[in-house]
């Protein structure tokens, strides 16, 4: 593979010899205008077609690759509009067991256009049996022509074949020829690596970015090129890991509030509840209390599992705060989950003299007397030091302030606002988060998220972050039972929901849609409640979906607290912060829809007070993906190894989008869930930012391109 001459990577594609003028127009159009434009264009699988010898047609849940030929086409009408074209093949060469495939496309007729009767095709799909029929449904395809010639098809079969993610204009087979073509330009050596030199042993001895880019598009075993993939995977997460640690590096340097309190407010709290903290939960407010003393700015992120006292902590920590002579604020994504919070501060804090106010898009609520001195009056506790040498927190401002978005909006000014603690934080964009930060001067701040995060992501999304990990929950938690069944047996699950509620208990009965839908096979909370109160009735039955009005919302939820209703229909609008402890039951439908960490995190609302509870994943029948999928939360309730499991099936997915906030998306983001691999990546971009001055002042010239947005990007408190 080995070149003897070598093309720049900055090389205009009009200047490689030999490319085809329309593939030139195909890539420009795209943005693809250089050699090095072209090679990263990283291949999103490979199909191994160096000999497709025909084994048989069988279902199963790995995708497979077949080389076919069309016997008959057919479309089917049904609805407005809609229809599912219908191929027809058989394997194309020594079908010795003269099998039939189906493979359909849903609403997707036109491709009744595009393919025929006798053509043959290179398709990868799973294969499933429906009904004594084997379907594959919306393979990937590519047709195979007669008329290419033998240096054509040498790209296209008989080999480890890249198959590349198309946008566009692109299309499959004059991608691969034009990367095919200008790999035969590239000279391996002439390559500059991003990466610093690998150890002479290893998995990565003699591994370079060169060789890695020629492999990764002209592989010629399995294991040389999972190994180029996994070294392009590190360099990827290793510069990912360089802008997050030269952030935190920055944000260390930081000089903000210094907030040394004795914690005797802290105590007197903690000591009036009706339980005492979990080892876990009084570690992680040392890591917090002994950050806020620093002159630098925290930056932390507490999780843990569901149920295991995030919010105690934070209000703590938050006791901390005022003692030291600061305000604090916790911004919550939902009106009903600051409501909840809000009361759950008045009943603790309000004894201690600590002034608590609510801010809601409808609500704003002073749990307090204007003018009301409190025990607290929050003056400097460091009159010598500068940074706290200021006057005493006026009586009409709160010591805590709750709210929602509100708090970004609307008229608040704060006095000294020394900590910023925001719930679920996922559910803020980076813009809100940094909008509230910026209402204080470099305040502490603190980050929770109500499932526990994967190691992985915790280097990489929170890589700037400190972390504080419960991991425990608390003895006085009921045991959840969980069970998946099919959606066949809701009698049978009625009847046991019924004897829970005649011993006073309720349940929550969640959908994943609030109406029917044309486009989503799913089914819906106001159908569901209407068959649920006949179901379950003389028992009171409400309905709770996002759409309704938060007054509308508030009273349910007052009265579902309070008893008055008995199970409560609803879409996961009460996925966050819900606590009700008498609520024992959870029935969730079309459970095969969500994701572990997901259907643990709802799960969460029940097993909160003393008694056993129990949750249903009701899913479609014969779905036996799903009940092989969900078997593992009816076999623990540990949120940890949910979360890796849910991180190895799906990937980081939409979680990785939203945390990247402008950066390009890692195209080896599923090795994520690889923690050697990112915790090597964060090694070596320690390393280099802590022994290599060029880099510090971005002197790298290899490196340049990829560090361009650092230095803005470190601004922000939080990513």
């Amino acid at each position: 593979m080995t070149k003897a001459a070598s093309i720049p990577l900055d090389t205009a594609l009009d200047a490689v010899p030999g490319l085809p003028a329309f593939s030139l127009k195909m890539l420009n159009s795209e943005g693809i205008n250089t050699v090095g434009d072209l090679v990263t264009c990283y291949p999103t699988r490979h199909e191994d077609r160096r000999s497709l010898a025909f084994k048989g047609f069988s279902p199963g849940e790995t995708p497979v690759c077949h080389h076919v030929r069309i016997l008959k086409t057919r479309v089917l009408r049904f609805g407005k509009g809609g229809g599912v074209f219908e191929v027809v093949v058989e394997a194309a060469q020594n079908n010795l067991m003269n099998q039939q495939l189906t493979l359909r496309w849903f609403k997707m007729t036109f491709l009744q256009k595009v393919l025929a009767v006798d053509m043959e095709l290179m398709v990868y799909g799973k294969i499933k049996e429906i009904k004594a029929r084997l379907i594959m449904d919306h393979p990937d395809y590519e047709v195979v022509r007669d008329e290419e010639d033998d240096a054509t098809a040498k790209i296209h079969t008989g080999r480890l074949v890249p198959i590349y993610r198309l946008r566009g204009g692109l299309k499959q087979k004059p991608l691969r020829a034009a990367i095919w073509q200008v790999i035969d330009q590239l000279n391996a050596t002439c390559i500059p690596d991003l990466l610093p030199k690998p150890k002479t042993a290893g998995e990565f001895a003699g591994m370079s970015r060169g060789k890695a880019l020629l492999t990764l598009h002209r592989p010629i075993e399995q294991s040389d090129l999972e190994q180029a993939k996994r070294y392009l995977a590190l360099e990827e997460f290793y510069l990912m890991q360089l802008r997050v640690v030269k952030r935190k590096l920055h944000f260390k340097q930081t000089r903000g509030w210094s907030q040394p309190a004795t914690g005797s407010l802290a105590t007197e709290f903690l000591n009036n509840l009706p339980f005492t903290l979990t080892e876990a939960q009084q570690r992680c407010l040392e890591e917090i209390k002994e950050d806020m003393a620093e002159l630098q700015p925290m930056n932390r992120l507490l999780h843990g599992d569901v149920g295991s006292g995030k919010t105690v902590v934070a209000l703590a920590a938050m006791l901390i705060a005022v003692e030291a002579g600061q305000q604090t604020v916790l911004m919550a994504p939902t009106q009903i989950l600051a409501e909840q919070h809000y009361a759950n501060a008045l009943r603790w804090l309000e004894p201690l003299g600590i002034r608590v106010s609510l801010r809601t898009g409808s609500k704003r609520e002073d749990g307090y007397s204007l003018g009301s001195a409190g025990r607290w009056p929050a003056s400097a506790v460091d009159s010598t030091a500068e940074i706290n040498a200021v006057a005493p927190l006026p009586s009409n401002e709160p010591h805590l302030l709750i709210g929602t978005h509100a708090l970004l909006y609307g008229e608040e000014s704060f006095a000294r606002l020394g900590l910023v603690v925001i719930d679920e934080q996922h559910k803020f964009g980076v813009a809100q988060r940094t909008k509230l930060i910026d209402q204080g001067r470099m305040p502490d701040v603190l980050v929770m998220t109500a499932t526990p995060i994967p190691r992985t992501l915790t280097l990489t999304l929170y890589g700037d972050l400190d972390v504080s990990t419960i991991d425990q929950r608390p003895k006085e938690r009921g045991k959840v039972i969980t069970a998946v069944r099919e959606i066949t047996k809701v009698e049978d699950v009625t009847k046991f929901v019924l004897t829970q509620l005649d011993e006073g208990r309720q349940c929550y009965i969640v959908y994943p849609l609030i109406e029917e839908s044309e486009k989503l096979d799913a089914s819906a909370a106001k159908t569901g409640f209407t068959e649920w109160s006949k179901r379950l009735a003389p028992n009171s039955v409400e309905l709770l979906h996002g759409r309704m009005a938060p007054e509308e919302k508030e009273s349910i939820m007052k009265r579902f607290r309070k008893g008055d209703i008995q199970a409560l229909v609803s879409t996961t609008v009460i996925e966050v912060g819900v606590d009700v402890p008498n609520a024992t039951m959870m029935l969730i439908h079309d459970a095969g829809r969500y994701g572990l960490a997901q259907l643990h995190q709802l799960r969460g609302r029940i097993g909160r007070g003393t008694h056993t509870s129990y949750a249903v994943l009701f899913i479609a029948k014969g779905d036996k993906e799903s009940q092989q999928r969900l078997h593992i939360l009816e076999e623990t309730n540990d949120g940890f190894l949910i979360a890796e499991e849910d991180l190895r099936r799906r990937g980081p997915g939409d979680v990785l989008g939203q945390a990247q906030s402008g950066q390009a998306p890692l195209c080896f983001g599923e090795m994520l869930a690889d923690t050697r691999l990112v915790a090597l990546a964060r090694q070596l971009a320690m390393r280099t930012l802590t022994t290599d001055p060029l880099l510090l002042k971005e002197e790298h010239a290899n490196l340049r391109p990829f560090l361009q947005d650092i230095n803005t990007s470190m601004q922000m408190s939080i990513q």
